[in-house]
């Protein structure tokens, strides 16, 4: 908020020289209300969510280039984040839930270690155009001077094995949100999808997790815990958390969305809820389809040739059948539900892009601006839409650097 404080005093400062010149009880004319492409523009936006690592790991595919989702399957680069005019987000380390043994915890760590050097060495290559980022305050400089900036998250915090040692290097490195589960529940606690419940919400690892990111100052994120998990973190966390990509069960009851209850305990303890564009309605999984999935999920084991068959194969099917029978309207009406039960200082946008995001009128990054006019024509003003995209995330960023310097004192 103070960059964006900075930016108004030439305008505060004009309007002010226009009031001493006008003639005694006479009022200024008031000046025009800014229109949504300019308020895009101004305000800082951010999406808490982009699975593009991806594609980070695959031989030849460049981030600093414009891509296509039908040539090549992705959905954000470097130029489209300029064309959608979104300043950043959080990069997500991913990793798939496996077995837990000491092989799949070793054959975990190992993915999520390649995962990660394949980030920092992919942002290290475009260091003139995005630059990576580890606090709030270093986010809102990049964005204030028109760059791009990253930051790293944790999908899964699996591959940690039976320890919660390993988040303090994960810290070190620059990540600054982690979440417990994905797909089926691991070591830390249960899923909301994906397998049985094992340990009522948290296990007894998880919650030693919970107090060890307090602890380094990282921001808890409840995506995909089960409601137990999600209750305990809350009552557990001495910082607000986030859910990084969400939904709601008022618009499409899936096991991943989360109740209007559940958004305003969240929010009640400081959160925030990313909403997210997936599960919002019923996924297309047919015979035909399926295969596709399978496909898509090993997208980094592909040469050029099969993701461009993937992609035209895929584009065939949606000239047929849609992947789900979701588009921009609906991601817009799950992003004013978030709005009309918890208000706008704890909604933001986490689209899972290159993740599963993609509807009609909602392919890519690009449709960020349309995001800002539909907020604007929804009656919100400039300074509910900049929470929303961006300033709910640094509030929570900064929170948890708080609680990490009150309990671990600087020397």
């Amino acid at each position: 908020m103070y960059a964006r404080f900075l930016s108004l005093l030439p305008a505060l400062g004009a309007i002010a020289a226009i009031s001493a010149c006008s003639p005694m009880g006479t009022p200024a004319p008031a000046p025009a209300p800014a229109d949504p492409a300019t308020i895009h523009a101004r305000i800082l936006t951010l999406d808490t969510h982009l699975d593009t690592p991806v594609h980070f790991e695959r031989r030849d595919w460049d981030f600093g280039a414009a891509h296509d989702f039908y040539s090549d399957m992705s959905q954000v680069d470097l130029p489209r984040m300029t064309e959608g005019g979104l300043d950043g987000g959080f990069f997500v380390l991913y990793t798939s839930q496996g077995p837990l043994t000491a092989e799949g915890f070793a054959h975990a760590a190992s993915a999520a270690e390649h995962r990660l050097a394949a980030i920092e060495a992919t942002l290290n290559a475009h260091r003139d155009a995005i630059t990576r980022v580890t606090s709030a305050g270093e986010a809102a400089r990049v964005a204030s001077r028109g760059g791009h900036f990253a930051l790293i998250s944790v999908e899964n915090s699996y591959p940690l094995g039976e320890s919660v040692a390993g988040l303090a290097d994960w810290r070190r490195r620059g990540v600054l949100m982690a979440g417990p589960v994905h797909n089926g529940g691991n070591q830390f606690g249960d899923s909301a999808s994906g397998g049985t419940a094992r340990w009522g919400g948290l296990s007894p690892l998880g919650r030693a997790w919970v107090a060890e990111m307090n602890r380094l100052g990282m921001v808890i994120d409840a995506s995909h815990a089960s409601d137990a998990a999600l209750t305990q973190m809350l009552e557990l966390s001495a910082a607000p958390i986030i859910l990084s990509h969400s939904g709601f069960k008022a618009i499409f009851d899936h096991p991943r969305n989360i109740s209007d209850d559940q958004a305003r305990a969240i929010a009640a303890k400081g959160g925030v809820i990313q909403v997210n564009s997936v599960f919002l309605s019923r996924f297309n999984l047919s015979t035909t389809r399926s295969p596709l999935y399978d496909q898509f999920e090993n997208i980094g084991a592909l040469n050029n040739a099969d993701v461009r068959a993937l992609g035209s194969a895929w584009r065939t099917l949606d000239q047929s059948e849609r992947v789900n029978e979701g588009d921009f309207d609906l991601f817009m009406r799950a992003l004013f539900h978030c709005i009309d039960v918890v208000g706008a200082d704890h909604c933001g946008i986490g689209a899972d892009w290159d993740g599963g995001a993609g509807m009609r009128g909602f392919e890519d990054i690009r449709v960020a601006p349309r995001i800002t006019a539909a907020l604007m024509a929804h009656g919100l003003t400039e300074e509910q839409v900049a929470q929303i995209w961006g300033g709910n995330v640094l509030r929570l960023l900064n929170a948890a650097q708080t609680l990490r310097n009150r309990l671990i004192p600087l020397r």
